[in-house]
């Protein structure tokens, strides 16, 4: 009788995540503590343009996630040029996420601490403008190694994080620090990243991605994010043909169209 190999389970589809916040709040960190191992640099984002997008696919058991770690605003306004630079990073990370099934969470990723107006705005930013309220969020909260039980910093500040108009579908307060020498460190290490897997995989359960239509999307979100700049220095319907054509690769004619409709919603 001949034997067969054991069946092999297929792999699922990955998961899209968009992790995003502010530089230095961790995000480096939490991308290890899903991997279980050190694949993100811990560092300063290198390119700090609000938008850019480092990837990372991570497998965990019979999962895949595709993480972009995502550059958020430092800032609650913008400048012209760094709103072009965000459009274009914008553009590129929609079109990314299209071709591998859409994105089916946010992450936003903040230091337990206080709620500032440019954490409000990052959640605007990605919540509101770039998946139009569309995609579930969850928040993880970092820096919580000093906290007898991590989960209790939640307790006592969900009232006044939710009073910033700040929502999700759950919730993870977490360490990423980690030191081997120290027996509670390490488990507190060991219970921050059961923690976040199951935030992931409840949050995902139903797997299914948003996937945006580029050119309605594209006039919604510029739209929304000349919200960020002073309102004198709103650009003309020409400068975001420009942009479009020359910076996001999109065809003139296309690129005319969407800007006039962009033009046409802020009248």
């Amino acid at each position: 009788m001949s034997e067969h190999p054991p069946a092999v389970p297929p792999a699922s589809s990955p998961i899209n995540i968009v992790l995003f916040g502010e530089t230095g709040v961790g995000k480096s960190s939490v991308v290890n503590l899903i991997a279980g191992q050190p694949i993100a640099k811990v560092s300063a984002d290198v390119d700090g343009c609000t938008m850019s997008s480092t990837r990372y696919d991570i497998q965990v058991h019979s999962q895949s996630y595709t993480v972009y770690d995502t550059v958020g605003l430092e800032e609650p306004q913008m400048g012209v040029n760094g709103y072009y630079d965000a459009i274009e990073k914008a553009y590129k990370l929609i079109r990314s996420l299209g071709e591998t099934g859409g994105i089916h969470l946010l992450l936003f990723c903040m230091r337990g601490g206080r709620i500032t107006a440019t954490t409000q705005s990052n959640y605007r930013l990605f919540h509101e403008f770039l998946c139009d309220k569309r995609v579930p969020i969850a928040l993880i909260f970092t820096g919580l190694e000093r906290e007898e039980r991590m989960e209790d910093w939640w307790i006592r500040n969900q009232t006044n994080i939710k009073r910033y108009g700040i929502h999700s579908v759950g919730h993870a307060c977490i360490t990423a620090v980690q030191d081997p020498e120290d027996q509670e460190q390490v488990a507190k290490y060991d219970e921050s990243r059961k923690t976040l897997l199951s935030l992931l995989q409840k949050c995902t359960a139903n797997g299914t991605g948003l996937i945006m239509d580029t050119p309605s999307w594209l006039v919604m979100f510029l739209r929304r994010m000349a919200t960020f700049l002073p309102r004198k220095r709103v650009p003309k319907q020409k400068d975001y043909t420009r942009v479009l054509t020359k910076r996001c690769g999109m065809e003139p004619d296309a690129a005319k169209r969407v800007a006039s409709l962009i033009k046409s919603g802020e009248r």
